[in-house]
């Protein structure tokens, strides 16, 4: 780590930076994102009066595999406002953040608003309390900026709050009809979602080894390969963006068993808002739940 913080300190060493709040040519401010649903989100409630750059955007790429690049210290180095995720889901923008530290810079950190602390399940956009929270703090973060934009802030956070209802009414539904059912996952990716459906989350020490790039234990595989092949869960949850040969197993046991599958990703679908996003993925679960596919 003293390597890489060396590394972008040269790096930053012939970039020009200006001191003070950093504007765009246009007089917009600039934000930077670590994850693209973050920055869609700075979008919707910064409206015109932001520029907003989301570093991991790319669906084919697995998020975990990141490696910074020049570009990238340069965007993070020239914003006024960063946006990440925490709980060491993104460490190398932690360490960017540090390295290209600047008088008048604000830092939202979802993980620090939502108190959650590495080791805890980093996913955590899939929690329905995370996006209000940090909307809420950006149209706070925006209006100490930009006073004379406080109106417009405040006029889009209350659109974007609005754009949740129909996710929580699919989410209050789903819960209502399948509270306890049993499902089980590659990852846990969706792993605060589903507990927001009290779906029965099975299986979570082989989730945690994939996430963590280890290899699960035997009995911890056996585990998931039996509630699949026995269809003891409902439906089975896997990341899109981060199939491996073992996954791929479990997939080919899922589909030969009749277990709907559900794929989710880590990056937001281009062309879908946020609540769009989310709606989707819970009517593929919703359908999932309804029984097994044809």
């Amino acid at each position: 780590m003293k390597t890489l913080i060396g590394a972008l300190a040269a790096l930053l060493s012939a970039l020009p930076l200006a001191g003070g709040a950093a504007w765009a040519a246009d007089g917009r401010i600039t934000i930077v994102a670590a994850e693209n649903f973050y920055g869609s989100v700075a979008a919707e409630i910064g409206g015109d009066r932001v520029v907003v750059n989301s570093i991991l955007s790319s669906p084919d790429q697995d998020p975990h595999l990141f490696e910074v690049s020049p570009a990238v210290i340069r965007q993070v180095a020239a914003a006024q406002l960063v946006l990440y995720n925490g709980a060491d889901y993104d460490p190398w923008m932690v360490k960017l953040v540090a390295v290209t530290a600047r008088p008048g810079r604000v830092a939202i950190v979802a993980a620090d608003l939502r108190n959650a602390r590495p080791g805890d399940n980093p996913h955590l956009w899939y929690d329905p309390a995370t996006m209000p929270t940090v909307a809420r703090a950006l149209a706070a973060a925006l209006t100490a900026i930009d006073p004379n934009g406080a109106g417009g802030y405040a006029a889009r956070l209350s659109a974007f709050l609005a754009s949740l209802e129909p996710l929580n009414e699919k989410i209050a539904a789903i819960r209502d009809k399948y509270a306890g059912v049993p499902v089980t996952a590659s990852e846990p990716v969706f792993g605060d979602m589903a507990s927001a459906l009290k779906l029965d989350m099975r299986n979570q020490r082989f989730q945690l080894a994939i996430m963590n790039d280890t290899e699960p234990s035997a009995r911890d595989l056996a585990a998931v390969e039996r509630d699949l092949r026995s269809h003891a869960v409902r439906a089975f949850f896997y990341n899109k963006q981060a199939t491996t040969e073992l996954v791929r197993h479990l997939l080919d046991i899922a589909h030969a068993a009749h277990v709907p599958v559900v794929g989710v990703t880590e990056t937001e679908p281009a062309g879908l808002s946020y609540p769009q996003w989310m709606l989707m993925q819970l009517e593929q679960t919703e359908r999932a739940l309804a029984g097994p596919s044809s």
